[in-house]
């Protein structure tokens, strides 16, 4: 069983970044400890995922919030950075929960702005991730050219990568030493590509992801967005787990019995 909880970058141990860097150094290459603390001491804050029997850290996810101007109005967005869980965990929903109760949380802060995720994929998993559960999203399969998200994609990557961004791909391109996936780590072959449609579509829109490239992307998230999309993902990641729990205590009772 796993846990997770949110802190302020300020408030990590040394053990705790060491860890991470364990973790994160086992999936990615080039990752030196200097560049990854560079990365870090940018954020706001970082979710840790944690064995609940040993306080282990098996997993975390990185980020910062950041206000843009955008055409004249304020935007809200919430950054994904390094993103790592152990491949023995993949599959828990600790860190979604938590990510989604952070999401929806900011998002009471400002209930009347617009609030918006934003990441860069190097890997297909948090690309499903934002598919599966943020209906408006940038980019989208079936929906290449999204004008609006397009222009809030290109603000922030101007904003936090200056000149990283290729326009015509619309990929980052941090050189031929960036960290990149190992080559074991979240694989793509056919057979996925033909069962996760979007798993081909990310690897259509990022071709040389293996090397490092990013696919930056965007999805609402704030109140409204919430209310009528969001809200059964953030129901289904928190009170599912709860009812399942519940049901196997019921049947372990009625076993007993």
């Amino acid at each position: 069983m796993l846990s997770t909880h949110y802190q302020k970058v300020r408030s990590l141990s040394v053990f705790d970044i060491m860890r991470m860097h364990a973790i994160f150094s086992a999936n990615y290459a080039n990752g030196p400890m200097d560049t990854f603390m560079s990365d870090l001491s940018k954020k706001d804050g970082v979710f840790l995922v944690r064995k609940k029997s040993t306080d282990e850290i098996v997993g975390f996810s990185t980020l910062g919030i950041h206000e843009f101007q955008h055409q004249g109005r304020t935007v809200r967005g919430l950054f994904s950075g390094d993103t790592i869980i152990e491949k023995a965990y993949w599959g828990s929903r600790s860190l979604q929960t938590a990510f989604a109760l952070k999401l929806f949380t900011e998002a009471l802060k400002r209930p009347f702005s617009r609030q918006y995720w934003l990441l860069i994929s190097k890997g297909y998993k948090t690309y499903l991730l934002l598919t599966k559960n943020f209906p408006e999203h940038y980019p989208k399969r079936g929906q290449d050219d999204n004008p609006h998200l397009k222009a809030l994609v290109i603000n922030y990557c101007e904003a936090l990568f200056p000149g990283k961004l290729d326009h015509a791909l619309m990929t980052l391109d941090f050189g031929d030493n960036a960290n990149c996936l190992k080559q074991d780590v979240a694989g793509i072959d056919d057979e996925l590509k033909a069962r996760e449609p979007d798993v081909a579509y990310f690897e259509q829109r990022n071709p040389t992801w293996q090397r490092g490239t990013e696919l930056p992307c965007i999805g609402r998230a704030d109140l409204a967005m919430f209310a009528w999309a969001i809200w059964p993902f953030l129901w289904k990641a928190v009170f599912k787990p709860a009812r399942k729990k519940a049901a196997a205590t019921a049947a372990g009772v009625n076993q007993v019995v």
